[in-house]
């Protein structure tokens, strides 16, 4: 008559399926290789479903975001580019799920496709290219700001040395949370058809959000990345306090008290970005002007009588800390692996 409660053990294969954390794993190693070696693609060291998703809609959207149109005429517009854009990728998605089941080799096809919708060697290519210019100053170091400026969207010749630098130290904290721990997350509760249909959010979330100062035309996939991306980056804060343990002059009980810290908003960086800011104590965010001329007034975050005067000192700290995340990241994935193996039949 009644259907059997489930064990607090059996509750978690209701919430993702473990099996699919082999391939996961496989994907994350798989990017950061490939990354590490190449580079990003043109430059932009975001997800490859991201760089499609603004390839096909990008010119589109720009077309259809005009100012002078009513909030909610813009809203509107953006919902339907929105909609047309999931429907395009879940159906790549299922399109990935019959690949992926009909050609194994060892699981690496997966892999691969996973592969797509997350970031990870590219960033780091790109952060320490910035690294050596920001250190050396007077020798150019190719491609060094061009990477950055197409990733995080923002004009870097309108801000000094340390409004990049904390423009890079905030794109390595906002790309392991978008690039790496929300799309696994979604993989790992729907499979193929939930990684494209987040990644596509967060996408045009990227490309039309402005970082919450949208007038209109990126609301809607602002609003739904913020719902859908709340539980992966309350984990990538977790993983980033946890990562200060192993980074050096980096303060674990100022990471702890970055959550009741004035913070950023979700769609500048929210947690982990805050996370960062505090446990290395320093002043992050600032007015900056994005790619299509618009200006952004983006929040101060930081503990009170940090610095916002920073260098490329604080972006190798940072780099550390995503460096150590990550490796905790797969670390708790390989756990949850284990874990599931021994408490299911």
């Amino acid at each position: 008559m009644f259907e059997k409660i489930p064990s607090f053990e059996e509750l978690h294969s209701y919430i993702f399926d473990a099996d699919r954390i082999p391939y996961a794993v496989m994907a994350i190693v798989l990017v950061h290789l490939i990354g590490v070696i190449t580079g990003p693609r043109s430059g932009n060291a975001n997800p490859m479903v991201w760089i499609w998703v603004d390839s096909l809609f990008g010119w589109l959207g720009d077309r259809l975001d005009k100012k002078q149109r009513a909030k909610a005429d813009l809203a509107f517009r953006g919902f339907i580019i929105m909609a047309i854009a999931l429907v395009v990728f879940v159906g790549f998605g299922e399109v990935c799920e019959y690949v992926s089941g009909r050609y194994e080799y060892y699981g690496l096809v997966q892999a691969v496709l996973i592969a797509l919708a997350l970031s990870g060697g590219g960033v780091y290519f790109v952060l320490l290219r910035l690294y050596f210019a920001l250190e050396k100053k007077q020798e150019l170091v190719k491609g060094a700001y061009y990477g950055v400026a197409r990733t995080s969207r923002v004009n870097l010749n309108t801000t000094d040395d340390y409004g990049i630098t904390r423009v890079g130290m905030a794109m390595a904290a906002r790309s392991f949370d978008k690039g790496i721990v929300a799309p696994v997350f979604w993989y790992l509760v729907g499979g193929f058809t939930g990684l494209f249909a987040y990644s596509v959010i967060a996408a045009l979330a990227w490309r039309f959000g402005k970082d919450g100062f949208s007038r209109g035309f990126g609301d809607v996939p602002l609003a739904i990345d913020k719902l859908l991306g709340i539980v992966p980056s309350l984990l990538a804060t977790v993983l980033i306090c946890l990562a200060s343990i192993f980074t050096p002059t980096a303060n674990i009980l100022k990471s702890i008290t970055s959550w009741w810290g004035k913070g950023a908003p979700y769609a500048q960086g929210g947690h982990p970005l805050t996370a960062m800011a505090w446990t290395l104590n320093v002043t992050l965010g600032g007015p900056v002007k994005d790619l299509g001329g618009s200006t952004v007034k983006l929040d101060w975050v930081g503990p009170k009588g940090a610095t916002a005067k920073i260098d490329h000192g604080h972006l190798r700290r940072a780099l550390y800390i995503n460096l150590m995340a990550q490796l905790l990241f797969i670390a708790s994935l390989l756990g949850a692996y284990i874990w599931s193996s021994y408490l299911l039949p």
